[in-house]
């Protein structure tokens, strides 16, 4: 069963924090990368390491609640906390669907190389031609999802924290205090 820790002011912990942070940073890279056609060994690299570090925040996220939003205002649509939640489960879904499609890609008949930033070689996965060539295809197509998602995602907090000044984006801000 999941705990709350000790209370933090509604605030994420300092790990949940590293774990988005991080991974948003590399996700908004890697889209960069994706999309100017930049380093294909760097851009699998990234990939790899955003499936990793997502599979250890899912696993977090199992074991720790986050803190309970704080009171949003009674005009507050339920519609806009549905699309919140959904958003939030899209994104676990696609932090993991984008960099398996990816791998998918690399481990076909062609067999792209693949290793972590030249460090190790990554194993391909034991699939068909046509798997792979299917991993092609929905890459692409989720990597604009999740370049979409990104940009909502951003919006949303800004509007949080600039228009209606509620505390949720402090909440996930490194060093930064919750509003009341």
């Amino acid at each position: 069963m999941a705990t709350v820790g000790p209370s933090h002011g509604g605030r994420y912990s300092r790990v949940a924090i590293l774990f988005h942070w991080v991974i948003a940073a590399l996700v908004v890279a890697n889209l960069w990368i994706g999309l100017i056609g930049g380093s294909m060994p760097v851009h699998k690299a990234v990939g790899i390491t955003v499936l990793v570090l997502t599979l250890g925040r899912i696993a977090w996220r199992l074991g720790h609640r986050p803190p309970p939003l704080p009171p949003l205002p009674p005009e507050t649509a339920g519609w806009e906390r549905m699309v919140a939640r959904a958003s939030h489960f899209a994104f676990y879904v696609l932090l993991l669907v984008v960099p398996l499609t990816g791998w998918a890609m690399s481990s076909g008949a062609k067999r792209y190389p693949l290793d972590w930033f030249g460090l190790f070689p990554i194993p391909y996965l034991p699939i068909s031609d046509s798997a792979a060539h299917l991993g092609h295809e929905l890459h692409e197509i989720v990597g604009f999802g999740m370049a979409g998602l990104v940009a909502l995602h951003v919006a949303a907090a800004l509007r949080h924290h600039f228009l209606l000044r509620d505390g949720v984006l402090a909440r996930m801000l490194p060093g930064r205090r919750a509003v009341p």
